[in-house]
């Protein structure tokens, strides 16, 4: 059964820094992308970063500059490195990955930016 944990979300105040891990096991097919999304409160799910199994990634524009995604397909792990945070940046973060045939979820991981 597939199971992607997330960790590493907290209170962290504007400007400060937060790396998410989500390790990713009980899935059997070739994962070709990893990837973070976002749900701030009464928004709708957003984009936030995905790495392809060639390493190559791509940033929402609201994030860019500010937070690296990378993979370690060792650990079956990617993470979010978060720096420079800003309160905009709050919300519930999920891991994704997908397969050729299918998608999977995380649980979800808070990240609340704030004074």
């Amino acid at each position: 059964q597939a199971q992607l944990v997330e960790s590493g979300g907290g209170l962290v105040q504007p400007g400060g820094s937060l790396k998410l891990s989500c390790e990713v096991s009980g899935i059997t097919e070739y994962i070709y992308v990893m990837g973070w999304f976002r749900q701030a409160p009464e928004k709708e799910r957003e984009e936030v970063a995905i790495i392809t199994n060639t390493d190559s990634t791509t940033y929402s524009d609201s994030v860019k500059g500010r937070f690296t995604i990378s993979r370690d397909n060792g650990k079956n792990t990617v993470y979010l490195q978060m720096s420079g945070l800003m309160p905009e940046d709050t919300g519930v973060y999920y891991c994704n990955v997908k397969t050729f045939a299918h998608g999977y979820w995380g649980q979800g991981t808070q990240v609340t930016v704030s004074s």
